[in-house]
Order: C-alpha cells, then structure tokens, then sequence
C-alpha cells in the first residue's frame, strides 16, 4: 500500500486534464467583456463559497486523494474549500473521515475482522472499526477506501489509502476546512484534537475550524495560530444534545448570541433554513440566516446532494436547491458543504442572478422541445403540461395524436391509455391487446368514444417511481387532455415558436380502424391557419417514412424521422436515404454515447454524420432524475445538457423538464465563446473510468447497431378500410378549459441508493 501511495500522485496531472473537459476558468478579458459582480446576500457580500465534503464524494471514495483532488481541478469554482472530517489514530495521527467508524467507508472490517469494538459515543454504544484502535501504519499499509452510497460508483474501491491531513495540504487547496465531530470522544481515550491542531497549523493554514461541540471550540487558541481561521459552530439534529451544555441543538441555535461569543459562523443542516413539510414540499423559509446575518454570524449549509433529492420543489434539478439558498429576494447562506462541487459552483457562477434572461433560443443554439409538455411536473399532453411547458421557455411544444373511437384527434403521448390516465378500473373490459403497437394488454383510445375519454382523469407518470423518486405528487391527476384543434390554438396564443406532431401508428389506424391520421393532422393545422403560416414552426415527426412522405407537399413544415432503436453509425448511404423524407431525425441517446456499465466509454459519430448532409440532430428523452444521468454527468441533468450542446453539438433537446434546459442556455455560461471567471464545458468520454481498474469496471457495450438504408424507408400506407365506426363527434372546440390554478413544480424528498443497475440498464437501452 505504501507503493500505491506513491504511485497515486503521479495520477494526479490527468485529473486535471480530464475535468478540465467539464468545466474550467477562463480569463476574463482586458476589454471588460465580463458583466460586474453582482452584489451577493451573503454576510461580507462576496460569493457563497463551496466547500466540498471528503473532496468530489459524489463520484470517487469520499476523503480519497482522487475526491480531494478531482474537487479542486477546473471543475469547481477557484476558491473551492475542501473539508477533511477529523479522526485520530492510535498515534495521534490526523485521518480525514466523516464516520466515526471506519467500517462503513473502508475494507477494514476484511482486513482486520477480529478488531471491532463497542464504545461509547456522546452517550450512545456503538459498535464498529474505529481508528483509535490502530496505528496509522496499519491503516495506510493495509486498508483501503471503498464507496458507501450505493447508488455511487464502485469502480473505485480498493484502489486508494485513506487520506491524511497532510495529504490534502499537499494539494496547495484554495481552502481547508477542519471538522472535529468527536473529540470529547478522543478525549476519553487520552487522544485530543486540540493537541493535534496546535502541532499541525505550525505547518498547515486551516481556513475554517469547526465542531459541533462547544468546548472544544472554546479551547481552539486561535490567537497563537500564524493564520487565523474561522470558527463555527456544526449545529446538529434538532434532537441531539450537546455534549457541553447537556442542551438539545435545537435550543442552542434559538441563542445565536451565545454562539456569537465562541464562533464567527454555523453550519447546519439546509432543513433549519428551508424546512421540509410531511407532503415532501417546502414549507416557507426560517429566519435563521437574517437573524444570524443581524448579529455577525456566517450561515454555512449542509446536506447537499445530488443523489439524495430535497424537496418536490425542485424537479429533480439540483442546481434549483442551490439557488434556493443563495438567490432569493431575501437572504443568501455564506457557503454550501456538498458532495458536488462541481454543481454548486455552476450554481453560484452560471445560475445565480440570471433568472431573468428569458432569451428564446436563436440562430446557433438548440431547440428545447417537449416530450408531452412539460410531464415531468404536470400529467403528460395536458393544458397545464403545456402551459408550464411555456412559461418554462419551451420553443417547441408537442402533441403526439392519437384517435378515439368516434374519430377524434387528440393529444397523448401513448395510444394505450392505462399508464396515462385513469382508464384502470373504469375500462378493465376494454382491454385487449394489439400486436401492430405493443405486446402487452392495454387500453386502446379507438376504443373509447372522445366523452369517454374526457371523463378520464390524467396521471402523471413517474417513471422511476419504483425507487421513490415520485413527480410532483400534489398534481397527479390535475389537467385536462386536450384535442388536437384545442392544443394548436393554444400553441399560437403562447409564447412558443411552434409544434411538433408526432404521428403514430398510423398504417395500423388506417387498415384496421378506418381512420386517416395523416388527414386528420392536415385538416387541423389547415383550420388553425398553420399550413400558410410561415411565422410559426411545425415539426411532423414520425417513425414511419411514409407518413412523412405524406406531408412533403407543405414546404413549411420540418419533417422529423423519429429513430427510436439505438444506432452506433449512420453512413453516407444511409442520410441520404432518410434526407429523401425528413429534414431532422430524432435520435435516442444512447445512439450518441456508448456506455461501460453507467460510465461513458465514447461518444459516437452519429449527429456529425447527419448534420454534414444537412440533416438536423434532436435527442430524446431528457429526465432530470439522478438515476438516467450517466456517472460522468455526476448526477448533473445540466453536465448532460451542456455536452449534448456543446460537445456533441446536437440541434434540439426534446426533454420533460424544459425549464432546466431553458435554464441552462439562457446562462452566459453556455456560450464557450464568452470569457469568464468559469463556465461548463463537455464532459470527456471515457475520463472517469478511464482511472479505475480495468477489471473493476463493468463489461463494455456490445458496438450498437449500424442504420442501414433497407432500415429506413417503410412501405407505402394502406388504403382507409371501411370499418364501420360511430360516426365523428363534432370537433371539439379550439379554446382549451383551464384547469385552475398552476402548483409548484416537483422533486422526491426520498433518498435513491440502490440504483446503480437502474441507472446501467437505462442507459443501455435509452
């Protein structure tokens, strides 16, 4: 082991290169081209600064030299602190780890198996590996990091020593800070971190001290120190109590004074500043940080996570928590202590203060389409979905039309309508099952009349609701479907640039249903004025040639080809067969990455392919939840973005939450152009991975399939059958009814640990 530590740091340049493909520093021009700093809610009016718990956790083995130093690479903002969790040997030699037993984050309990132990801790027995029971040489030479959140990667584990305190100062970090959670725990066994602090700060600057016990603060003599650090105050669970004072936290944080007197600063957990109802949303704000701010104390929140969802506030955009706590009208935290840095600083530096650049998107930029609306907050295909979907910056709203028994045209994204509405029970003796569109038994809407349907509720679907990560649950069943006449007079009465009509199953309908979908389509967009209108985008997409053949006679509308197998290569023969019938494809994500388990192992050739004949890339579908993010993404729906923009350079996101896409490329951060303090750059595939262990990593992705021409072109649509169907209900009318009042938008508050094989096996196969 000592040789590994050795070897490690000469690993270390490659950090730096490869998250220098994420996002870096860039020099802000003489010329001015940066915007003045905006004026931040903190106590000194400077930036909230980031303090990265054990390093990069999210990703490598918490407080491993791969976390500290992927923390402090471009990734993060230049001033990022990193914060080493203190633990002493038997030697009274200083470890960075947050768990006072060893047990849960290293291989000691193989290692060592007969040495656990049960002590006493603040009052309570706990059993486990602990590190005054060794000797820092048997730890170093013998025990090795592993990865403790399960939805994590373990690609890591066994592969690097614990990390001391010197081994972070020897990074050079903007900042240490120092957390001694249990020193009265040291104490008793004639350890003291105070004796430890005096020896290290004759060598090491600590930025920040901090501890959730009063006495040990006290006795910190800052005075003697060659830097003077900061001093605060870890406040804990509302229900545990101090071990000084014999006081619940919960007491001690109403008398910010007292603590004014032996700390410059707390650190609490984020629920003291924005509280967490029972239904899973945010309750309003505590005055913790004014009154804090009113008496001189820095506030410092933890608990921040990308994995580990907050509130359904957030929809699963963990860069909206953030802002929650430094951009709101009324007060700003003095610093975030995250498993992410990397997501707080592109919270700090990109997001903050920008929220009112509602710039649509425009010539070199993507389009940011719907997939149903915006379904990630509201039920899919339904006037709230689309109003949200508006006001979120979507250019592009869409309507995949389906049929119902007495032929009308209406909005949803399935032609089975037991996942998306509440046809369970109602209909159970309508069900039936219809190989030309899915295998299993389902609920068709040819075979409900359109009154029948509109006595439907919606459902929002929640895909991962398996792994508790639910959809704004307050708007389950809120909306109204909407018919294809009602959704385009609502697109032309919006902000939105144009539709997207997505055509489904339409030889099916035709042969077996006697409906003509091609015709139906037609007909409404020539009613609502969209076929002469040239100010107005329309986007047919479908997955059958010729039911975009069938539209070509329109000059003004794009057709989309919608690919939905994945594909590793598209070749010259086979564009030029597809630019017969489409202007645009539609491709799924996987058919852009090629993964190693959750990891990126490449990225294909595929929207290169398209866009050097002149045809148009949109992916599908974008999801904010953790567990569709590849490893590389760190979590980040907004990583995953800025490399399908600017690193594989694609035309369009067609995504659920259009708000976080909307969000992103309104930011100066997206443009890479632009020279500033910090911006987000693509994430290089193979980069993480690529420094584990080659047999630790999963078996690689079988090369996915190569598009052929013979796979593109679809025969020619069947003649209408004259099926006898009740006559056509009158059209609907084109204004949509409001369906109330909007909700707020949604995230789980559930925490997701056993994920990892979701995440693998979705990213495959999407």
């Amino acid at each position: 082991m000592m040789n590994l530590r050795r070897i490690l740091p000469s690993l270390f340049p490659l950090l730096f290169i490869i998250h220098g493909a994420v996002a870096q520093p860039a020099t802000i021009s003489a010329a001015g081209g940066a915007s003045p700093p905006p004026k931040w809610q903190t106590l000194s009016g400077s930036p909230p600064s980031v303090v990265a718990r054990g390093g990069f956790s999210g990703v490598f083995p918490e407080s491993s030299q791969y976390a500290y130093q992927f923390a402090v690479s471009p990734g993060s903002v230049r001033d990022v602190v990193l914060f080493c969790d203190l633990q002493l040997t038997k030697d009274s030699i200083g470890i960075c780890k947050t768990d006072i037993r060893l047990d849960n984050s290293t291989s000691i309990a193989t290692v060592y198996p007969k040495r656990a132990n049960t002590y006493q801790v603040n009052g309570q027995e706990v059993r486990g590996w602990f590190s005054i029971d060794f000797t820092a040489e048997e730890l170093f030479n013998n025990v090795t990091l592993i990865q403790n959140i399960f939805s994590r990667p373990s690609a890591f584990d066994g592969s690097m020593p614990m990390s001391t305190i010197d081994d972070v100062q020897g990074l050079k970090p903007p900042g240490i800070w120092l957390n001694v959670q249990y020193n009265a725990f040291y104490r008793e066994h004639k350890l003291d971190a105070l004796d430890f602090i005096d020896l290290a700060t004759q060598d090491i600057r600590f930025n920040f001290i901090s501890s959730p016990e009063i006495g040990f603060l006290k006795g910190v003599d800052v005075k003697n120190m060659k830097t003077k650090p900061k001093l605060v105050f870890r406040i804990l669970d509302s229900e545990t109590i101090e071990p000084t004072t014999n006081k619940t936290y919960g007491v001690l944080v109403k008398d910010l004074a007292n603590i004014k007197t032996f700390a410059s600063g707390i650190l609490v957990p984020k629920e003291y500043i924005w509280p967490i109802g029972d239904n899973g949303y945010l309750e309003p704000a505590t005055n913790l940080v004014t009154d804090a701010h009113g008496l001189g104390l820095e506030v410092y929140a933890s608990g921040f996570a990308n994995d580990m969802p907050g509130s359904y506030n957030n929809s699963y955009d963990p860069v909206n928590e953030y802002l929650q706590f430094i951009d709101n009208s009324k007060f700003s935290v003095d610093g975030v202590l995250t498993d992410f840095p990397s997501t707080a600083s592109e919270a700090i530096a990109c997001f903050a203060h920008n929220s009112q650049n509602n710039t649509p998107s425009g010539v070199g930029h993507p389009l940011v389409i719907t997939h149903n609306g915006a379904s990630g907050i509201y039920p899919g295909c339904t006037d709230l979905a689309y109003k949200q979907a508006a006001e979120d910056g979507a250019d592009i709203i869409d309507c995949s039309v389906q049929m119902s028994k007495d032929g009308v045209a209406f909005c949803l994204d399935s032609a089975d309508l037991s996942g998306s509405t509440t046809a369970m029970p109602t209909f159970m003796s309508r069900s039936t099952t219809v190989p030309e569109i899915q295998n299993k038994t389902g609920i068709f809407t040819f075979d409900l009349t359109w009154s029948e349907i509109q006595s439907l509720k919606p459902n929002l679907f929640s895909p991962y609701a398996s792994f508790g990560l639910l959809r704004n649950p307050a708007a389950k069943n809120l909306g109204n479907i909407l018919a294809l006449p009602e959704f385009l007079t609502f697109a032309k009465n919006s902000t939105v640039q144009g539709v997207l009509i997505n055509i489904q199953n339409a030889a099916y309908l035709a042969s077996k249903k006697g409906f003509d979908v091609v015709d139906a389509v037609s007909t409404a967009l020539a009613n609502a004025s969209y076929s002469n209108d040239t100010t107005r985008r329309v986007l047919i997409q479908s997955d059958d040639t010729s039911v975009l053949s069938a539209f070509k006679k329109n000059p003004n509308y794009e057709r989309v080809l919608l690919i939905l197998e994945q594909v590793g290569d598209t070749p010259k023969s086979t564009v030029e067969e597809i630019k017969q019938f489409a202007d645009a494809v539609n491709v799924i994500r996987s058919s852009l990455m090629a993964f190693n388990g959750a990891f990126i192992s490449s990225y294909t050739d595929v929207v290169t392919e398209m866009q050097n004949s002149n045809v148009s890339v949109y992916v599908s579908v974008l999801r904010n939840e953790f567990t569709t993010i590849a490893y590389d993404f760190f979590s980040d729906p907004v990583v995953e973005i800025a490399t399908l923009v600017n690193g594989l350079g694609v035309d369009g996101l067609i995504t659920e939450f259009p708000a976080t896409a909307r969000a992103y490329l309104r930011t100066p951060c997206s443009n890479l152009d632009a020279k500033l303090p910090y911006t987000i750059l693509p994430a290089e595939a193979g980069g993480i991975a690529g420094l584990a262990a080659p047999e630790a990593l999963p078996p690689a992705q079988s090369p996915a399939p190569t598009l052929e021409p013979a796979d593109v072109v679809d025969p020619p649509l069947p003649a209408v059958s004259n099926n006898a169907n009740p006559a056509p209900a009158q059209t609907p009318g084109a204004e949509p009814k409001d369906s109330g009042q909007l909700s707020n938008a949604a995230v789980s508050p559930s925490l997701c640990l056993l994920v990892v094989m979701l995440s693998y096996m979705y990213l495959r196969h999407h």
